[in-house]
C-alpha cells in the first residue's frame, strides 16, 4: 500500500462507483464491502486512518453485556454474530478473552449466571466459550489481586479482544488487496453538485503534497463518526446536528495491577457505568467513562473527575490502588451516538444502533455504531448505495472474507502476532541493511524493520502514525514513546527522503502531542 501509487489512481479513473469519506472503522468497513464487490472505490481520510476514536476504543470485540441488560435484544444478536465473524476472519487480530464479574452482593452469582447463559444462547455456533459461575476460591485463585474483601465468587464468560488500530490499518490493506483505493492526509472540503442539486463527487485536498482534486462518484458515503455532521451541513447547511459525542476515557497501566490471563468487568461502579481491567500487549487498560461532551476534537482530552473516577473505582477493586505515578498513558476517545438535537438523554439510554441516512442530494451517512458491528455498517451502507445509485446489484462477501495476512498460526501473546503471515517479510527487513537491524525500544521490543514496514507497506507518513497506530508505543508508555521519537523520524526521513528540518519539525510536534497522554 504505496501512497504515491494510490495517488495515480485518482488521475486515472474518470468516476468512482463509490467514494468513502472517513477511515475509521465504520469508513475502512465500507470501502472493504465496496472494493468486495467488485465496485471502484475510493476512501478518503482527513488524517491518519483510525486517528480519531477508532484507535481509542477498550479494545473489545463483545456483544454487548449491558445492551442485554438494557433489553436490545436485536443489538445483542447482531454484535454476537459479527463478533464470532470478526474472531473468523481474522484470528491474527482478534482473541477469545475470559472475563471475570465479581460477586460482593449474595444475589450476584445467580443474577449474571441467569444473564450470560443467555449471552451464550445467542451466540450460537459463533460462541467463544461457555460462561459459568465461580467459587469464592476460584476466583481468588483467577485474578489473585482481586479486592478480597467482601468478595463472595464470580462468573466467568467469554467475549473478544483486539487492537484496533491495527485492525484498521489490516482493512484498510485489505481494501487495496481488493482493487480499491486508500489514501490518507485527504480532506474533503467539498461536494460537487449537478444541476439538481444531487450529489455527484467531492472537492478534495492532498494535505501532504497540497494538490486539490474534483473527484465525480455516483455515490459518496459520509462515514466520518463524530465529524458526520460537518459532512452534512455541507450539504445542507440548515441541516440538525445527528451526532451527540460522547467521550470515553482509559488509563493504561503495568500488568502487576491485575496478574492474570483474565479481564476484570465491574457491572455496577458508582454511577452506574461499566468498568473494564483488561489485559492488552503486556499491560492493562482500565476504563471507561462515559462524559456527553458538546464537540468533537481529534484530540480528545481526559477531564480531571474522568481520571480520578477511574483510580479510585479501580482502587476499590484492585489489592493494589494504582495512583497517577503508576499510569503508563491515558487516551480519550469520542463515540458518535446517534441522538437528535436537543437529546440530553443519559448516555447510557442513547442507542448503539447504526443508522443509515440518505439526504434529499443522495448523501448517504452512516452514524451510530461500534468496531464490533463495522462489518455489518458497511454492508448496510453499500446496500443503500446500490440502491440509490443503479449499481450492479451484487451480494455482499466480507461474511466469509478473510482479513489481510490472515493467518491460525500466530502466537497472540507475541506482539508481532499483529502481522499474521508477514512476520518474517517484516524480520527480513532487518537483514537488509545494518541501520535497519536492532529494537528501537527494548522496554515495548519495538524494532526498526517494523518502522521500515510502516513506511513501504501501511502508509505512515509521520511520527506520530507509526508510534500511535502502527504500533501502540503512545498508548502502551507515553514516555517511552516520546524517547523514541528522535531515531524514529531520523530513520523515517531516511525512507521517505526528508531533511533535518523535517526530522526536527516532526520530534517538537510529536512530543508536545505525547505529553497530553501522561499524567503530571
Amino acid at each position: 500500500m504505496d501512497r504515491n501509487e494510490m495517488l495515480k489512481h485518482l488521475h486515472e479513473v474518470e468516476e468512482w462507483d463509490i467514494i468513502v469519506i472517513g477511515g475509521g472503522a465504520s469508513g475502512l468497513g465500507t470501502a472493504l464491502d465496496s472494493a468486495a464487490r467488485g465496485f471502484k472505490t475510493l476512501l478518503l481520510e482527513q488524517n491518519d486512518f483510525a486517528k480519531g476514536t477508532s484507535s481509542r476504543s477498550t479494545k473489545l470485540v463483545h456483544g454487548g453485556v449491558r445492551y442485554l441488560q438494557q433489553g436490545d435484544i436485536s443489538l445483542v444478536l447482531e454484535a454476537l454474530k459479527e463478533r464470532g465473524l470478526m474472531l473468523q476472519n481474522a484470528p491474527h487480530l482478534v482473541r477469545n478473552q475470559s472475563f471475570i464479574i465479581p460477586n460482593y452482593e449474595w444475589w450476584g452469582g445467580p443474577f449474571y449466571t441467569i444473564g450470560l447463559k443467555m449471552y451464550d444462547i445467542m451466540a450460537g455456533k459463533l460462541g467463544l466459550g461457555p460462561s459459568k459461575s465461580l467459587s469464592l476460591e476460584e476466583t481468588i485463585e483467577s485474578i489473585p489481586t482481586l479486592e478480597q474483601n467482601g468478595l463472595k465468587g464470580g462468573v466467568v464468560y467469554h467475549d473478544g479482544q483486539f487492537d484496533d488500530a491495527r485492525m484498521a490499518i489490516s482493512l484498510a490493506l485489505t481494501c487495496a488487496d481488493y482493487g480499491g483505493t486508500v489514501l490518507n492526509y485527504m480532506e474533503v472540503k467539498g461536494l460537487i453538485k449537478d444541476e439538481k442539486d444531487l450529489v455527484m463527487g467531492v472537492e478534495a485536498f492532498d494535505i501532504e503534497n497540497k494538490i486539490n482534486y474534483s473527484l465525480k462518484a455516483k455515490a459518496v458515503i459520509n462515514a466520518t463518526g463524530v465529524w458526520a455532521d460537518k459532512i452534512m451541513q455541507i450539504d445542507n447547511p440548515d441541516a440538525k446536528d445527528m451526532i451527540r459525542p460522547s467521550q470515553g476515557v482509559h488509563i493504561v497501566l503495568d500488568k502487576s495491577f491485575l496478574q492474570s490471563k483474565h479481564a476484570i468487568m465491574i457491572p455496577h461502579t458508582s454511577d452506574g457505568r461499566v468498568l473494564f481491567a483488561v489485559p492488552w500487549h503486556n499491560r492493562v487498560i482500565v476504563g471507561t467513562t462515559d462524559t456527553l461532551v458538546d464537540e468533537a476534537s481529534l484530540e480528545p482530552r481526559a477531564l480531571e473527575e474522568e481520571v480520578e473516577f477511574i483510580l479510585s473505582t479501580a482502587g476499590t477493586y484492585l489489592t493494589k490502588d494504582p495512583t497517577r505515578a503508576d499510569v503508563k498513558s491515558i487516551f480519550a476517545g469520542l463515540r458518535p451516538l446517534a441522538a437528535p438535537q436537543g437529546d440530553e438523554k443519559s448516555t447510557k439510554e442513547i442507542s448503539r444502533h447504526h443508522k443509515v441516512l440518505i439526504s434529499l442530494s443522495g448523501l448517504i451517512t452512516l452514524t451510530g455504531g461500534k468496531w464490533t458491528t463495522y462489518r455489518k455498517m458497511g454492508e448496510d451502507a453499500i446496500d443503500n448505495a446500490i440502491l440509490l445509485a443503479d449499481l450492479p446489484d451484487r451480494k455482499s462477501i466480507t461474511e466469509n472474507l478473510m482479513i489481510h495476512s490472515y493467518s491460525k498460526e500466530v502466537n497472540l501473546d507475541d506482539p508481532d502476532s499483529v502481522y499474521g503471515n508477514e512476520i518474517e517479510s517484516v524480520k527480513k527487513i532487518a537483514q537488509e541493511n545494518t541501520k535497519y537491524a536492532g529494537l528501537l525500544s527494548e522496554g515495548l521490543k519495538i524494532s526498526k524493520a517494523q518502522l521500515v514496514w510502516a513506511v513501504r507497506k501501511e502508509m505512515a507518513r509521520n511520527v506520530e502514525d507509526f508510534l500511535a497506530r502502527r504500533t501502540r508505543a503512545l498508548f502502551l508508555d507515553a514516555r517511552e514513546s516520546i524517547s523514541m521519537s528522535q531515531p524514529v523520524a531520523q530513520l523515517m526521513a531516511d525512507e521517505l527522503g526528508y531533511d533535518n528540518n523535517w526530522v526536527a519539525n516532526q520530534v517538537s510536534t510529536y512530543r508536545k502531542l505525547a505529553k497530553g497522554y501522561y499524567l503530571e
